[in-house]
């Protein structure tokens, strides 16, 4: 097993193979852990630069530390950031693009290439069980707060379409949001959503969830983490961290695929919604239909 994988995280693994090092990896090493934030979307020539030492240098010093090369440290540093960084330092991770088309350009490429890797590890029997266990559910909630609190509401205002007792956890004072989950129990499900900055209220809410004797199912960027303690089953998905925003496209694709997959098993119950929804929409004008486009919203009801 290669040394980078017995650790918790990369700069922990810095911090511990630091005392060892040469010179010129120290210093390296140093300025990692000074200015991880700037540091973790550097080239390895940037950073030689910065440090005073070459290129080849930087190569050595993340082949030492066990990884294959420097675009795999890259990759292992900035994901370790990603539950460290605070909002601020998010914030200044803009530097790194030049211009707006720069920005335009790179964020939406990363969210390809989290689409992309999302579709390549996930893990299609794990993807299974929890259609099933949502499938054969008493009641299901649903949690994401903060940044994740629109894939939640976005996977609620569909579950609502499939099946009829979904509840929205939301976000309000511990109180209040552990009234919402006190019925909770055997033959329910919780389904969590949360990112890196993980959100400790949902975490406590699955391990209340757990107890209650609830399966629970977690969607998330990895394992290993205090999003995935309390579950029963696991779904990932890239996200990644442009600058103070969180990329959330592939949790929600994985979210489409979840919804789609439930659609099939309860075409009937759908259906049936969907009629009446339907008539609803008409009859109160909820939707555009390029008639009436002179009548107020006043007038409506």
């Amino acid at each position: 097993m290669k040394r980078a994988e017995k650790m918790t995280g990369t700069l922990e693994l810095i911090e511990t193979a630091v005392s060892d090092m040469s010179k010129g990896h120290k210093a390296i090493a140093n300025y990692i852990l000074e200015s991880y934030d700037k540091a973790a979307y550097m080239t390895a020539a940037r950073l030689g630069e910065e440090v005073g030492v070459s290129e080849s240098t930087v190569v050595r010093f993340t082949t030492e530390l066990g990884f294959e090369g420097y675009p795999e440290f890259q990759k292992a540093l900035q994901e370790d950031l990603k539950s460290k960084l605070t909002s601020v330092q998010r914030l200044g991770l803009t530097e790194k693009f030049e211009s707006d088309s720069d920005a335009l350009r790179a964020v939406v490429a990363q969210d390809i290439s989290n689409l992309r890797e999302s579709l390549n590890s996930i893990d299609e029997k794990e993807f299974g069980k929890a259609v099933n266990s949502i499938l054969g559910a008493r009641k299901i909630y649903i949690m994401g707060i903060r940044a994740s609190a629109p894939l939640s509401e976005f996977m609620h205002f569909y579950m609502t379409l499939l099946f009829d007792d979904v509840v929205l956890v939301r976000s309000t004072c511990t109180n209040e949001l552990f009234e919402q989950i006190m019925p909770i129990g055997e033959g329910d499900v919780m389904i969590g959503i949360s990112f890196p900055r993980y959100s400790a209220r949902t975490i406590n809410s699955m391990g209340y969830a757990k107890k209650k004797g609830a399966t629970i199912i977690a969607i998330t960027d990895k394992d290993d983490t205090a999003m995935t303690e309390y579950a029963d089953i696991k779904l990932f998905a890239r996200s990644s961290m442009a600058s103070f925003v969180d990329s959330l496209t592939a949790p929600l694709s994985l979210i489409n695929a979840l919804l789609v997959s439930l659609g099939m098993h309860r075409k009937e119950h759908i259906q049936a919604s969907l009629e009446s929804l339907e008539t609803l929409w008409s009859q109160y004008r909820v939707y555009e239909t390029g008639r009436d486009r002179n009548t107020e919203d006043g007038d409506i009801l």
